[in-house]
């Protein structure tokens, strides 16, 4: 991980579902957040333009930003960081490296890698994934406990379930978008 940025502990994940309270979420997240641009939904200049607009809020907020699946447009924006699989995110040693994983490989691989951290999901039951297996409190330990890199928590996370957990490090989408959450 670039030395001069820390890991945040806390992560919003942008898509279409809270596209519209974005720069409300990002306003109600402590300083030093971070945000993970998705937004998938967008064709390419499309999330260009958007990644700008949301970014500038971001960094005057004191987040970290890393672009979904795009090293270039990351690079390009001036993000700090970069989220996908390891595929996605490549040899971008530039840059924070956030890797998605779901099981045992994924957690080896990475590992095997030395990317900053990984996003382990999902732990409980989300819209992004409906009807999907979930890791749950006991799959989640013992993969995350199979790390030697920074874990965060993802799928179906708020606050509460966090606590639930014990867990320092999450990201959400729905968890930290919704006015009660947020």
């Amino acid at each position: 991980m670039p030395q001069d940025q820390p890991l945040p502990r806390l992560w919003l994940l942008s898509d279409a579902r809270n596209d519209a309270v974005l720069e409300e979420a990002l306003a109600a997240l402590p300083p030093g957040s971070g945000l993970v641009f998705r937004h998938y939904h967008l064709d390419s200049r499309d999330r260009q333009m958007r990644l700008r607009k949301v970014q500038a809020v971001a960094q005057e907020l004191g987040h970290v930003v890393a672009v979904a699946r795009d090293v270039e447009l990351a690079r390009a924006a001036g993000a700090q960081g970069v989220y996908g699989t390891l595929e996605a995110i490549g040899e971008a040693r530039d840059m924070l490296r956030l890797a998605t994983t779901h099981d045992a490989a994924e957690v080896d691989a990475a590992n095997a890698a030395q990317i900053d951290g990984i996003f382990l999901s999902p732990v409980f039951a989300t819209r992004s994934h409906e009807g999907g297996a979930t890791l749950g409190v006991m799959g989640f330990s013992v993969l995350a406990q199979r790390s030697s890199l920074p874990v965060i928590a993802l799928g179906g996370m708020t606050q509460e379930r966090a606590d639930l957990l014990g867990w320092p490090r999450w990201g959400a989408i729905d968890g930290l978008s919704s006015s009660r959450n947020a």
